[in-house]
């Protein structure tokens, strides 16, 4: 099987893009990071993508009029690269109609909770002032809504009485960093199809 072509969209450090990029050589995932686009100059995860010797490239909404004209522009870096599956790795915006269109139910995204509980900014913080005992991380493809698209995948994550934010964060991210590649592994190599919210393996 030749390897899917995979786009990650990041704002911040990667640290969910070096985990995919290790989750799939681990698996053997037939799947190759080719491309990182940061909306952020400064972002970490472009000087991870240097070291590990994949393309990047920065896309600021700075140097476009509109949000349409930016994410046109991201769209277009990620087509000239052949990407076929697009990973949201701590990326910052919301995208649009138009951007989900152009991958349609081929992008996917992690989120630091049990969805569809605590979508959002600050999931982590959400979960422990609202007391519940249980949080977790999401895997789900992305559609037009707030972190509303089809889940793939779920881990679940138990929330200590002296938990903070900081601390609950950390123990999901080691999830996320299984959990990611272990999603896309399974969409690219087991049918699937997408009833309500959920999707659905043949397996």
């Amino acid at each position: 099987m030749t390897a899917v072509r995979v786009g990650v969209l990041l704002s911040g450090r990667g640290s969910n893009f070096s985990a995919l990029v290790a989750g799939f050589e681990r698996l053997r995932t037939p799947a190759q990071v080719v491309l990182v686009v940061s909306d952020e100059a400064t972002a970490g995860g472009l000087e991870r993508a240097t070291e590990m010797g994949i393309d990047s490239r920065v896309v600021s909404p700075k140097d476009y009029p509109t949000r349409a004209a930016h994410e046109a522009a991201m769209i277009a870096v990620l087509k000239d690269a052949g990407v076929e599956w697009v990973c949201l790795a701590g990326f910052m915006r919301i995208l649009g109609p138009d951007f989900v269109r152009a991958f349609p139910s081929r992008i996917l995204n992690i989120h630091p909770s049990l969805l569809p509980s605590f979508p959002g900014l600050h999931a982590q913080r959400q979960a422990v002032a609202y007391g519940v005992l249980w949080s977790g991380c999401t895997v789900h493809l992305v559609d037009e809504g707030l972190d509303s698209g089809p889940i793939v995948g779920q881990r679940v994550v138990r929330v200590l009485e002296d938990d903070t934010e900081e601390s609950l964060s950390s123990r999901i991210l080691e999830e996320e960093h299984k959990l990611y590649s272990e999603s896309l592994h399974r969409l690219l190599l087991v049918g699937w199809r997408i009833e309500g919210r959920r999707v659905l393996f043949d397996e």
